[in-house]
């Protein structure tokens, strides 16, 4: 898959994972429970999509890597904290970079 497909697919996913947050919050405040459900889903969304990517894509290793934090952040025992760090926002914004270099628009 193209990096631009990558990202695209990538774009789809974080945008999912966004307004299922934000149906979330217009119930109140979301649960640790409901935190570990978007990131493990993300996690697992975005390391399918770099599953399909070349091996030596940057936009794929920008996604393993989100996915990798997505997932460290969801097991924690307060996942809305453990995901508020520099690793995982550097993360993001690789895939940011990335996908901008492939010409997708992209804000992780």
């Amino acid at each position: 898959m193209s990096d631009k497909k990558l990202c695209e697919s990538a774009k789809k996913a974080g945008d999912e994972m966004k307004a299922a947050l934000i149906d979330m919050v217009k119930t109140g405040e979301p649960s640790a429970a409901d935190y570990r459900k978007i990131l493990t889903g993300l996690d697992r969304e975005l390391t399918r999509v770099a599953s399909a990517g070349a091996g030596n894509s940057k936009v794929a290793a920008a996604l393993r890597r989100f996915g990798d934090e997505a997932a460290k952040a969801a097991a924690a025992p307060d996942p809305a904290s453990a995901a508020d760090n520099p690793t995982f926002e550097k993360a993001g914004a690789n895939i940011t970079t990335a996908c901008k270099a492939a010409g997708v628009t992209v804000n992780f």
